[in-house]
């Protein structure tokens, strides 16, 4: 093909080790101006993006416009979907703040029970989790670390708490968006579409972390109370743990990744709400040495109706995400498995045998400019992957996806809209609408421009054939790649910050890397963000929100201590869940 750009992925001295070394060039510079020279990521992540694209020019011989289209798609895609999902869930939780709902709510919670270890299941977990579902970034492991705070923990140890918590929730935090986005890279990778990719890798997401939903609660205990004191408050450790387990794996499997931690932490608080009317605790246990920092008295006593009211926004919220998302739970119910190719696809009138086929909303594909040419009078990639990453030459398609009505950003700020109208109706002035929207955009500003910039370094990497030649280096640890998976997975939150990040850097890798050692791609991609949330403890930007929440800063060091141990216990543990569905439960692995 005449203009053909034909990856290759051994550059460097005809060797793949040493090309995969060359290839890590961008992610070691984002680590090195990360964690060593704590350089602000915005500034890390233009600087990764850059040393891709000269890589991508230089080495691996990609065209300069080509490599200037994949660093614009994936910017593009960085800020649609991504980070308009990003804004419109911070902008209802911010709602939520200035309507007072979230003062209410936290209000609530603390009056439950004087109790410090079922504080840390309310607080830590699954309020916790809603923070995460909602918002994301930083915001669960800050407010619940201040509130554990505020009711009595000594700092360190609220910041341990919150840190240790905010894992399991985090794959489907900030209405999905870390799956929603690995689902966008790695379906080119499978030569797949991107809703059926994005719904397989929720399912096998969901087929991991409700495992750790049940185990988290306990390990919070233990680490707070010791293993005697966790048995005293078992019948809620289980009432937080299976009951969001449960949840979050039937909606991440039969709805999607938007709503997984949302039922799933509300579901949980419900069911420890529930408990506690019947059940208490024999001993109620207030900590050790910690006389200094009893719980403070709360001087508001919020009526029924006002706490109702609280929970209603994100009731709110749930029935507007929830509704968008139906045509995808008929798909399941009806085929069996999203995205089934013999399953009609939901559509507001009949197909083509007359069959009715639901609603769905309009969707708009383009094609990326500057990387298609005209061939025989139709557009072709530019882009050809070559044996042994594709069976045979193969075209690569850059293509984007505009789906504003279908988007969950769009769905969560018409929730916030909805939401709105009853704090207006009560009291919250219709100035504090666009007030608090200009002021989440200032406040994502700097996140925003990261992110795009972070999918930039992903796209570049991909299209230029350099996430190839890492993955065929690593395809030699052969049957302990699944392992490794949760390993790079964590090694990616801890150096970003973030999940969604992780994935970026490093899904397509692991799905390339799973083709080529004829592994499960879903398997394996999935794995990376199951594994990645285990870091999210120790990143250097999580354990500075923690130690600014409990008013600790420059105890970071101490904080990464006590939670570093724990990190690799669970990501070890997450490696070998993947080991165990690769090769003796290979059944869990969604099939398209």
């Amino acid at each position: 093909m005449p203009g053909a750009f034909r990856q290759t992925y051994d550059p460097v001295a005809g060797s793949v080790a040493f090309s995969a070394l060359v290839a890590s060039l961008p992610l070691v510079v984002l680590a090195l101006l990360l964690a060593v020279r704590r350089t602000a990521p915005w500034r890390a992540a233009v600087a990764a993006a850059g040393t891709a694209c000269a890589l991508a020019w230089l080495v691996w011989g990609m065209p300069p416009g080509l490599a200037v289209a994949a660093a614009t798609q994936g910017m593009a895609f960085g800020l649609w979907p991504i980070c308009w999902v990003l804004v419109s869930a911070v902008f209802f939780f911010n709602l939520t703040v200035a309507s007072g709902d979230f003062d209410v709510i936290r209000r609530s919670l603390a009056r439950l029970t004087e109790d410090r270890r079922i504080q840390v299941l309310l607080v830590a977990f699954a309020f916790g989790a809603l923070i995460e579902g909602i918002a994301g970034f930083g915001a669960p492991v800050a407010i619940t670390a201040s509130m554990l705070a505020g009711l009595g923990f000594e700092p360190v140890t609220a910041a341990v708490m919150a840190l240790l918590a905010n894992t399991a929730p985090v794959a489907f935090g900030s209405i999905g968006i870390p799956v929603v986005t690995l689902g966008g890279l790695v379906a080119p990778v499978l030569g797949r579409d991107v809703q059926s990719t994005t719904r397989a890798l929720s399912a096998m997401v969901g087929r991991q972390l409700p495992v750790f939903s049940v185990l988290i609660p306990a390990w919070l205990v233990v680490v707070l109370a010791g293993w005697r004191r966790m048995l005293g408050v078992l019948p809620a450790v289980l009432a937080a743990g299976l009951s969001f387990a449960a949840v979050q794996l039937v909606v991440s499997n039969l709805v999607g990744p938007e709503l997984a931690d949302i039922l799933a932490s509300l579901t949980s608080m419900a069911s420890l709400a529930l408990l506690l009317r019947a059940w208490r605790p024999r001993e109620v246990y207030r900590g050790e040495g910690e006389a200094g920092f009893a719980a403070a008295a709360e001087p508001v006593r919020d009526t029924s109706g006002r706490v109702v009211r609280a929970y209603a926004s994100y009731a709110i919220l749930v029935l507007v995400v929830l509704a968008g998302q139906v045509g995808h739970v008929n798909a399941f119910l009806r085929c069996g498995q999203p995205g089934n190719a013999l399953c009609p696809q939901p559509w507001l009138g009949a197909d083509a045998g007359a069959r009715p086929q639901g609603f769905r909303f309009p969707v708009w594909d383009v094609q990326w400019p500057g990387s298609y040419e005209l061939e025989g009078g139709k557009a072709a990639p530019r882009v050809r992957r070559e044996p042994p990453v594709a069976p045979r030459s193969s075209p690569y398609p850059l293509t984007y996806r505009l789906d504003f009505l279908a988007s969950a950003g769009t769905l969560v700020l018409a929730a916030a809209l909805v939401a709105f109208l009853p704090m207006l109706a009560f009291g919250l002035p219709l100035s504090a609408l666009p007030a608090t929207f200009a002021r989440t955009i200032v406040q994502l500003r700097l996140p925003i421009l990261t992110i795009a910039f972070i999918l930039s370094i992903a796209t570049v990497m991909n299209y230029s054939g350099m996430t190839s030649s890492l993955a065929l280096a690593l395809a030699a640890t052969g049957v302990l790649f699944p392992f490794f998976s949760a390993f790079i997975g964590m090694i990616g939150v801890f150096l970003t910050g973030s999940d969604t990040s992780s994935n970026t850097l490093f899904g397509p890798l692991q799905a390339t890397t799973a083709k080529v050692s004829g592994l499960d791609p879903i398997l394996a991609a999935a794995t990376n963000s199951s594994g990645g949330v285990m870091g999210k403890m120790i990143s250097p930007q999580n354990l500075s929100v923690g130690a600014a929440g409990v008013g600790a800063v420059g105890s970071e060091g101490l904080i990464l201590r006590r939670v570093l141990g724990h990190s690799l216990v669970l990501t070890s543990l997450v490696g070998l869940l993947a080991m165990l569905q690769a090769y003796v439960l290979p059944w869990m692995i969604p099939r398209p």
